[in-house]
């Protein structure tokens, strides 16, 4: 019998993102992606978890197939295709600003059908977010897993992680997923970026507008995160941190979120978000897209 399957997967692009260096003319290059992230935060705190994506069969490829096995993730969902990579160029790092370059790249390439047999019955939670959603034919596949996953009733996160490479196509799609998820992660640059021209309040109505049962996870850098859920609004502010920077804060606060909800899902959605919030600022004290452990988010939670 073969290994246990994940508990949690995340769909969408693993990458490779060449971070701008201080001195203006060094990039560093580093395995990245929102989902690849998010789910290797997961793995970190403990939950069985896999990145669901393809990438190339060259050196950045092969890095990232490495790194997905070190960070713990399930490599029966990682696909390897003859394409070339997807890079992400992030220009600045406080806050991340990025650029993307990927034409007919191997992330455009993932195949469901090639998922592991049994994958659907042994999920909990799926995540979908980013770039992936904006990229098409890919977008229009995982729509339709995540309309799979939540008919098989598998609990749903959407990060929308809003991008300058979202084209015309992306609204409908977000708007969908947004109409799917159980639990809707977003930044105040996404809300912009969804809703641009709106106000932050009212904006935030027409997301709870097209799914009232959702819960919102909102977060505002130094302004903290909002917690909304049907019934409930919960403000917390920023866990004092010294911040290095802030790449992959986003990916680790959702990351952290279903950690704390796969171990108690029965949980007041408060204690979820404070450990969230402990993660972010676990992630923000180092540089780059950090995965904490459990005892250096327990340690955040402290302060």
């Amino acid at each position: 019998m073969g290994a246990a399957l994940p508990r949690f997967v995340a769909f969408g692009e693993a990458l490779t993102d060449f971070i701008r260096q201080d001195d203006g003319t060094h990039w560093l290059a580093r395995p990245g992606g929102s989902p690849w992230n998010v789910a290797r935060v997961a793995a970190r705190l403990g939950v069985p978890s896999a990145s669901a994506g393809a990438v190339s069969r060259d050196p950045l490829g092969a890095e990232l197939a490495r790194e997905t096995e070190r960070a713990g993730l399930d490599a029966r969902f990682l696909q390897r295709i003859d394409r070339p990579p997807l890079l992400a160029f992030v220009h600045e790092t406080r806050p991340p600003r990025y650029f993307f370059v990927g034409v007919d790249s191997a992330d455009l390439h993932f195949d469901p059908a090639r998922l592991p047999a049994g994958w659907l019955e042994a999920l909990a939670v799926a995540h979908f977010g980013s770039i992936s959603l904006a990229r098409q034919p890919l977008a229009g596949r995982l729509v339709t897993l995540a309309e799979r996953c939540r008919a098989a009733g598998v609990h749903l996160t959407f990060d929308p992680n809003h991008r300058v490479a979202m084209g015309e196509g992306w609204p409908a799609v977000a708007r969908r997923l947004v109409a799917l998820a159980h639990v809707v992660k977003l930044s105040d640059d996404d809300l912009a970026g969804m809703l641009p021209g709106v106000p932050e309040t009212e904006a935030l109505g027409r997301l709870r507008a097209w799914n009232p049962d959702a819960v919102l996870l909102y977060t505002r850098g130094a302004r903290g995160m909002r917690l909304l859920t049907p019934d409930a609004l919960v403000d917390r502010p920023a866990v004092p941190v010294r911040v290095v920077d802030t790449v992959g804060a986003g990916d680790a606060c959702l990351g952290g979120w279903i950690a704390s909800w796969l171990a108690d899902p029965g949980a007041p959605p408060s204690r979820h978000l404070e450990f969230a919030a402990a993660t972010a600022a676990a992630v923000c004290a180092r540089a780059g897209a950090h995965a904490p452990s459990r005892a250096e988010v327990e340690e955040a939670a402290r302060r």
